[in-house]
């Protein structure tokens, strides 16, 4: 969902003040982007999650389109435990790109 990248913020309480997030490992700036897999088989489940992008600029979306299919760069994911003990995991990418099989089937 395009229109749902925004810059990932980190807050400072001491001073309340909010900055932009950086990668640690990589000193990149984080963009976080609302995702929905559209795969019948998932049923009931939920659809939705967020995956965080790691670029010295704000991603762009290969059509701007309000649901477009995209991959991801250099995605990884990290188990982790919440805070209500459940397992659960980060997404993580280092960029977005129309899909091959769209990008061939749009230059045809």
């Amino acid at each position: 969902m395009p229109e749902s990248m925004g810059e990932v913020e980190d807050y400072d309480e001491k001073t309340g003040r909010r900055t932009p997030a950086k990668d640690k490992l990589t000193g990149q700036r984080v963009w976080q982007v609302r995702v929905m897999d559209l795969d019948p088989e998932l049923g009931k489940r939920s659809r939705e999650t967020t995956v965080k992008i790691s670029a010295d600029y704000q991603p762009v979306p290969p059509t701007g389109a309000p649901f477009e299919a995209v991959e991801f760069d250099g995605m990884t994911v990290t188990p982790y435990v919440s805070n209500n003990n459940r397992m659960a995991y980060s997404l993580r990418a280092t960029g977005l790109r129309a899909p091959a099989g769209v990008a061939k089937k749009a230059a045809a």
